[in-house]
């Protein structure tokens, strides 16, 4: 019985134990930036120099590096970047190099969810790659860090820094191209989805109902195939402003248009509204 009490307690105190946060030697860190028009995301963990020499010693020179500590240092983009002359799409990447005295490879790595160096290095996961010269700073930097740095509206560095190294990769955004697709957009005026959607607004909140006709009718004349689904709001819009045989009209299309796609739900809602505006 004793020796009962005795694993009892001994099971407590671990439990007890696990329980204890203690701060990690190495911490997380997350941060956004905001380069011209795209967004960059950055993920890493921030070891500390502790005294200790970094590049040649604990880092060795002319080997892979995890690029900072515990899992993957991911680097994420919004829009496609380039890199290089290579073009990186948008999505996340692992952050791995190879330190050089002189200058530092760098690798942007498809799969991300190492921790550390993945165990097999696999060539055609390399999305982009480049070396860069190193830099040696007047300033010790005791923590690690990685930063999106030297930003004006198309360019910003990947700039990588410890002890007494910088580093800085140089990344291409595609501002000009997200600024005059934006412009195109403006200056061509509303789309059909934006009429539809200021219609579809217009009478589910009781505002002006000759302006939603306006609107949908002019959605649905810049549209080569009508869905069913914009016909049946049409219908409704029609509806409410009294215009019955356009209403009919239109819930007869979505009809048709949901037996096509057989979309029950659609099918009875049209057949419903026909049957109270007395067309069926």
């Amino acid at each position: 019985m004793k020796f009962k009490i005795f694993l009892f307690f001994l099971s407590l105190s671990f439990s007890v134990i696990a329980q204890i946060e203690t701060p990690q030697p190495s911490p997380n860190i997350n941060i956004t930036q905001i380069v011209g028009l795209s967004e960059v995301g950055l993920a890493y963990s921030r070891p500390s120099a502790k005294g200790r020499e970094i590049f040649g010693n604990l880092v060795p020179y002319g080997k892979k590096w995890r690029t900072g500590a515990n899992e993957n240092t991911i680097i994420t983009f919004s829009d496609d970047v380039v890199i290089n002359e290579q073009t990186l799409e948008a999505g996340s990447y692992a952050v791995f190099t190879v330190p050089n005295k002189e200058a530092w490879d760098v690798y942007f790595y498809d799969s991300v969810d190492s921790w550390g160096l993945p165990k097999m290095w696999e060539e055609d996961m390399i999305a982009a790659s480049i070396t860069v010269p190193t830099r040696t700073i007047d300033h010790h930097v005791e923590t690690f860090t990685v930063m999106i740095g030297a930003i004006n509206i198309n360019k910003a560095h990947l700039q990588i820094s410890w002890e007494n190294t910088l580093v800085e990769v140089p990344i291409h955004f595609p501002t000009d191209l997200l600024v005059s697709e934006n412009i195109d957009k403006v200056m061509n005026g509303p789309s059909a989805s934006d009429y539809y959607s200021a219609a579809v607004y217009y009478k589910e909140a009781g505002k002006d109902i000759e302006k939603s006709v306006e609107w949908i009718e002019k959605a649905m004349e810049m549209m080569d195939e009508k869905p069913f689904w914009m016909l049946r709001q049409q219908s409704l819009i029609y509806a409410k402003a009294g215009k019955k045989q356009q209403a009919i009209s239109a819930a007869k299309a979505s009809l048709a248009g949901a037996k096509k796609a057989n979309n029950e739900d659609y099918i009875k809602m049209n057949q419903n509204s026909l049957k109270e505006w007395g067309a069926m």
